[in-house]
């Protein structure tokens, strides 16, 4: 079942490192059902309060405004994989109607890239993996312990399933 039959999602997708594009034409369509999916899935868990509009930013960007945005925000001079930046509160009610803003997830093309060709994985397949892994720290799971990694880490890898994408954690260090 899509997200669309299930509620009214606004997922926006900016790409302004073409790069994506370059290596990955479809990059648009992929990150945004990778989303889709992870809200559906989150809506059908009730991670997401019934009635919410879930609205989520995803940015396909380069190393560099990752780094500058991981330095900022995190304090670490470096580009990482993905950032995800939280908005809303999940706790918080909601004014009936009104959208639910849960935020921002940013991707580094150089480091998403380097890393697919490490893990021999296609880049299509990494940058769905990173999509709901970067939905889910916005719908608040985390992987700061072992409980909350193993949760994570088996939400990611059915939804991922259901997009076609083998178990990311098997067989990867």
């Amino acid at each position: 079942m899509s997200a669309a039959a299930i509620a009214d999602f606004a997922i926006e997708v900016a790409i302004p490192c073409v790069a994506w594009i370059e290596a990955c034409p479809a990059a648009e369509a992929i990150a945004a059902e990778a989303a889709d999916l992870a809200l559906a899935r989150a809506l059908l868990g009730r991670l997401i309060p019934v009635g919410a509009r879930p609205v989520i930013g995803i940015r396909l960007t380069d190393d560099e405004e990752q780094r500058r945005l991981n330095y900022t925000y995190r304090g670490k001079d470096a580009p990482t994989n993905v950032l995800a930046f939280p908005l809303a509160d999940l706790a918080d009610p909601l004014p009936p109607g009104s959208p639910l803003l849960l935020g921002d997830v940013v991707l580094a093309f150089e480091t998403v890239r380097g890393e697919a060709e490490a893990q021999k994985k296609p880049l299509a397949d990494h940058l769905r993996h990173l999509v709901v892994h970067g939905v889910l720290h916005l719908l608040g799971f985390d992987h700061d312990s072992e409980p909350e990694a193993v949760a994570m880490e088996a939400c990611e890898v059915e939804i991922l399933a259901g997009l076609g994408v083998p178990d990311p954690y098997r067989d990867t260090i």
